[in-house]
């Protein structure tokens, strides 16, 4: 896995374009390592992405919420030279509100203040799986498929019990999907299921960066998913014991 880590001027562990994390940071990091077929996951700073990754704490290893509140799929460079990907997506920033699955140039996530944690996976498939997942986005994409906010509450609250994790979505509506069951659903197409077990209804984000499957991951890393107030305990708990110690 390639990193670069950057909590407010950090380390690297990969030569970054810009190490100060401004948007040139995300537009360089995509063009390296965009692909067909690849999957891009983000982690956003408004409310609407902060609240999506909170709600993924428990399935985080220490609680905090986290890196990620949005996935989507790397589709193909166009004739404009750009990167285009297929998502399922709140698109409220614009005056034309758009809801569900969309085509979108991927410059859209060039932003490192509005997108501080990027990343890019790949499954290291064969061009005919490839195939498989345009072929299947495209078909959602036609079908204009909507964006299901009941089916991610459903999702959300599957993720505080193991039994309904491996049901079927509680809240789920046929012709709708939420950003990381869409890229289930295409990946489902190419024979790939992320958590074996686990309905693609209920798929997180954080799911798909967890994947037992085999895979790389190239992300840049610049907001933890620690809240100011708890990092601010974790510092006072090590000067307590660091001063204990020392007495």
């Amino acid at each position: 896995m390639s990193e670069i880590l950057i909590p407010g001027g950090g380390y690297g562990i990969e030569a970054a374009a810009d190490r100060a994390g401004d948007a040139l940071g995300n537009a360089a990091f995509i063009e390296k390592h965009a692909a067909p077929g690849r999957i891009g996951l983000c982690g956003g700073r408004d409310w609407i992405n902060k609240l999506i990754r909170k709600a993924q704490s428990p399935l985080t290893e220490d609680g905090h919420r986290s890196l990620w509140s949005h996935a989507f799929v790397f589709s193909e460079r166009r004739i404009d030279g750009q990167w285009w990907v297929i998502e399922s997506d709140l698109d409220l920033r614009y005056k034309q509100i758009r809801l569900g699955v969309q085509e979108n140039r991927v410059d859209r996530y060039y932003d490192a203040d509005a997108f501080p944690n990027i990343a890019i996976l790949d499954f290291d498939l064969s061009p005919e799986q490839v195939h498989k997942i345009q072929v299947a986005g495209l078909d959602l994409l036609s079908g204009l498929s909507s964006y299901s906010i009941s089916e991610l509450v459903g999702t959300l609250m599957a993720m505080h019990s193991r039994r309904l994790r491996r049901r079927s979505n509680l809240l789920a509506k046929e012709g709708a999907l939420y950003c990381s069951a869409l890229v289930q659903h295409c990946y489902h197409a190419a024979g790939i299921e992320f958590l074996p077990g686990v309905p693609g209804k209920n798929i997180a984000p954080h799911d798909i960066d967890e994947s037992p499957l085999p895979h790389r991951t190239h992300r840049i890393i610049r907001d933890l998913g620690v809240s100011t107030i708890r990092e601010l305990g974790h510092k006072s708990k090590h000067w307590l014991s660091s001063a204990l110690d020392s007495d």
